[in-house]
């Protein structure tokens, strides 16, 4: 039988394939909750999905205008595009990812989540020429890139973890550059990266002629700094010559308030996403 509440949070969403018979989880991987009924293969050691991975599915799909084609770039175990996914059930994906073990993972998820015929995994280094087609455009590009260049910090103790944090295939502006030559007319680029580190995805963003049309500060405990920003881009070819160089600078969004209780929009963005608040 399908389980349709969470402490008292009504599911909400179509009810995947998986959902309707108990699956068996090898012991070193877990089957969370990700977006509703959908569900996400995760390694109990290795990576796993954060809030920067929900808040960038989240930017990308509230702020593209219009969606029938989606792609997902260093996509991982898959949670930023099934949750994308999720809230656009009528858009085909296609996510790139270069590590054999999450790509493993995320056809797993996607096999569960009744995706396989709308969501391609490619598994591949998304920089290489053959990754994608020349002539592939997409209304939506979607990235969460590492986050540190080589050597800069601790790196882990999984590979998976350092690969997602570290800058080991690409940074930020091999990001742009792919997003740039392949998004559509009007299409959105949205990515998380941290604020300390803000100037360079500014330059990312300029070097591959992408304008910043919107950013979200957030933080993650009330009255402290920013950690990490949302960011929405537009090729600047497809802007009015007036909002080439212009950002919208939203209100910064609160993760948790003062005494460690989820803040009120955020829970109500966890609704927007199908994950209980």
């Amino acid at each position: 039988m399908v389980e349709t509440h969470f402490k008292g949070w009504a599911k909400p969403g179509a009810v995947p394939p998986g959902a309707t018979h108990a699956t068996e989880v090898p012991g070193d991987e877990s089957l969370d909750a990700i977006s509703g009924h959908f569900r996400l293969y995760q390694l109990r050691k290795g990576h796993r999905f954060s809030t920067d991975d929900v808040l960038t599915a989240w930017y990308g799909t509230s702020w593209a205008p219009s969606v029938s084609t989606v792609l997902d770039l260093g996509s991982g175990i898959g949670s930023v595009g099934m949750i994308a996914a999720w809230r656009m059930s009528g858009a085909r994906f296609v996510t790139i990812e270069a590590q054999e073990d999450s790509v493993r993972l995320a056809r797993k998820s996607a096999a569960y989540n009744g995706l396989s015929e709308r969501y391609e995994i490619r598994h591949a280094d998304f920089r290489s020429p053959d990754a994608l087609r020349a002539d592939e455009r997409f209304d939506l590009i979607l990235g969460s890139p590492p986050y540190f260049p080589v050597g800069t910090g601790v790196e882990g103790d999984h590979p998976q973890k350092v690969a997602c944090r570290f800058e080991l295939r690409g940074d930020v502006g091999d990001y742009a550059r792919v997003a740039s030559r392949h998004l559509a007319p009007g299409g959105f680029f949205a990515c998380v990266f941290p604020e300390e580190q803000r100037e360079r995805l500014e330059g990312a963003a300029r070097d591959a002629a992408l304008t910043i049309v919107r950013r979200r500060p957030v933080v993650f405990r009330e009255g402290e700094p920013p950690l990490v920003g949302l960011f929405g881009m537009v090729r600047a070819e497809d802007l009015p010559d007036g909002m080439r160089a212009r950002t919208w600078v939203e209100p910064p969004l609160v993760i948790r308030t003062v005494d460690g209780r989820v803040h009120p929009e955020y829970a109500a963005v966890k609704l927007a996403i199908g994950f209980p608040p």
